[in-house]
């Protein structure tokens, strides 16, 4: 069993930064897909990044380009969501996933095996 705990979210304002942590616990390898997820109130819930667990080229959405960046640290368990220039758009709650294998389509929630409980961001 996986489990994936968020925390680093709050309230920010507009141009500010913010560091989210996932810690993973059960059973990880390497070749996993970590990816971090967004909803928003009365939105669906959109891919925002991923990476595999064990490093690699990252995978982001074409609305956070330049502004997230992802990052591991396999001796820590830990996957990192860094976000610059934060904008109102950008508050949600926020939610680590991991799945088999990043790819391509990293960004279908089908895709993905196990989920956090979400922490929550908020930009003004």
């Amino acid at each position: 069993h996986v489990q994936l705990v968020e925390s680093g979210g709050g309230w920010v304002q507009a141009g500010g930064s913010l560091r989210l942590s996932c810690v993973a616990s059960g059973y990880t390898h390497s070749n996993f897909c970590m990816g971090w997820f967004r909803q928003a109130p009365g939105k669906e819930r959109e891919g925002v990044a991923a990476i595999s667990y064990g490093g690699g080229i990252p995978y982001y959405a074409d609305s956070v380009k330049g502004r997230f960046t992802i990052s591991t640290d396999s001796a820590k368990n830990t996957v990192y969501l860094q976000i610059d220039s934060l904008k109102p758009e950008d508050t949600a709650v926020y939610y680590c996933a991991q799945g088999p294998a990043c790819g391509s389509r990293w960004y279908r929630l089908g895709n993905w095996d196990y989920w956090g409980q979400g922490t929550q961001v908020t930009v003004s």
